[in-house]
């Protein structure tokens, strides 16, 4: 993941609420609104869950991903943008002769992606939202390494190219196993082929130069789960830094979707939950999270948040 946006809060530094949580009345469960959208997001995360609960290798990374934006976009016509990425795929493939070798595929593909459709990473605007959902990435062609390696990665797999994920420290990657080598390429960068020695230098811009791990350990392949995390953490990153709260709640739910094993996202939905003044869920949360992690360098904090809504909500049965 790339560092969050300068002036970024952590969840932990978010300020007491407002009234004491005596009548929940900003919890997102108590607005207007929110049943006709739980409706759609129950609908969506449903979709979701059955989608990641299957093994690896079944998993439909571009389907998941456009899940992830469905909350944000309810009325998305998911097929229609899969649709998008076979046409894509179909583009390239018009272009090569039969048998091509990867890397013909791979600069046929950099080609039309980013020199004739003009895919690019958003610099400018590199923490708007849009550039971390899928439809916005396919509309707009304009993301962040992590959405631009989906693309990628999903273009090269329907042209038989067994493209994989890397969370490279501070900048995702795609890497293509060969029979005597590796293909490292960075999508963010016009599909460019990284050299060891410029992923060395990546590496220490982003650690220091006290770094002394073998670079093979950055270079693991990212599974289809953690990539779908790591964009949800992003998403994360962005909501928290605009105080737009409810939305960084719903990032946090659907990655405790996808790993619920997670004990630190539980413990940020506390304190989400407890923000907004859900003083039920936040309870929920920090109990979990301390049955999970009971000796946490934050565990006394975690119960005297706990004591503390207790003396101030009216009990609960």
């Amino acid at each position: 993941m790339a560092a969050p946006p300068q002036g970024a809060r952590k969840v932990s530094e978010l300020p007491w609420p407002f009234s004491n949580l005596k009548d929940e009345t900003r919890c997102p469960w108590n607005r207007s609104n929110f049943y006709s959208r739980m409706t759609i997001k129950n609908s969506t995360m449903e979709r979701l869950k059955q989608l990641v609960n299957r093994p690896e290798e079944a998993i439909n990374l571009a389907e998941a991903a456009l899940l992830l934006a469905e909350e944000e976009y309810p009325h998305l016509d998911i097929d229609a943008y899969l649709r998008r990425l076979d046409d894509l795929s179909g583009n390239v493939r018009a272009r090569l002769s039969p048998g091509a070798p990867p890397e013909k595929i791979i600069a046929t593909m950099n080609q039309l992606l980013f020199e004739e459709e003009r895919f690019a990473g958003n610099a400018k605007l590199y923490y708007d939202p849009r550039n971390s959902f899928l439809n916005e990435v396919l509309d707009r062609r304009l993301g962040i390494p992590i959405t631009l390696s989906i693309v990628y990665m999903e273009v090269g797999r329907r042209l038989g190219l067994s493209l994989e994920g890397v969370s490279f420290p501070g900048h995702f990657l795609v890497k293509l196993e060969l029979e005597h080598s590796k293909v490292v390429l960075d999508p963010y960068s016009g599909g460019i082929s990284l050299s060891e020695q410029e992923l060395s230098n990546r590496l220490h811009q982003f650690h220091g130069n006290q770094l002394n791990v073998p670079l093979d350990r950055f270079l693991a392949s990212a599974g289809k789960k953690e990539i779908l995390v790591r964009m949800l953490l992003n998403l994360k990153a962005v909501y928290l830094h605009t105080e737009d709260y409810t939305r960084a709640l719903s990032a946090v739910d659907r990655i405790l979707l996808i790993r619920p094993d997670l004990p630190e996202e539980l413990r940020d939905r506390g304190l989400l939950y407890e923000h907004l003044e859900c003083a039920q869920s936040a309870l929920q949360d920090y109990r979990r999270y301390l049955e999970l992690e009971p000796d946490a360098p934050d565990a006394g904090d975690i119960r005297s948040r706990m004591i503390k809504i207790g003396r101030t909500t009216p009990a609960l049965h």
